[in-house]
């Protein structure tokens, strides 16, 4: 079955990086686009990352654009996501997605 295993969260100082990394299996990886989605305490999911399925396309929303970049390796079946300049606000449980499917996610800590 689909599943995803993400991985590389924990804790950081403001303006530190992080990379997390989201290992797929059970499809055709090359086939889907995959994304980073964040839930933030009382919040709704938001996606923060997009790539398309061939991994010549990517989309941010505001809140990340110029801080966190998205790639694929297809190789490995896996997806990352860089985030540089975190902030407390970035706080959050970090899951990955593809084909419908939600990856357990990984928790990032913003602080000092």
């Amino acid at each position: 079955q689909v599943q995803f295993v993400e991985s590389g969260g924990g804790l950081v100082q403001p303006g530190g990086s992080l990379t997390l990394s989201c290992v797929a299996s059970g499809f055709t990886f090359t086939s889907y686009p995959m994304s980073w989605y964040r839930q933030r305490p009382g919040k709704e999911r938001e996606l923060v990352a997009w790539i398309s399925s061939v991994g010549g396309s990517t989309d941010y929303p505001d809140s990340v654009k110029g801080r966190f970049t998205i790639s694929k390796d297809d190789s490995k079946n896996t997806v990352y996501l860089q985030m540089n300049s975190l902030k407390p606000g970035d706080t959050s449980v970090y899951l990955c997605r593809g084909v419908g499917v939600w990856g357990q996610g990984t928790q990032v800590t913003v602080s000092s």
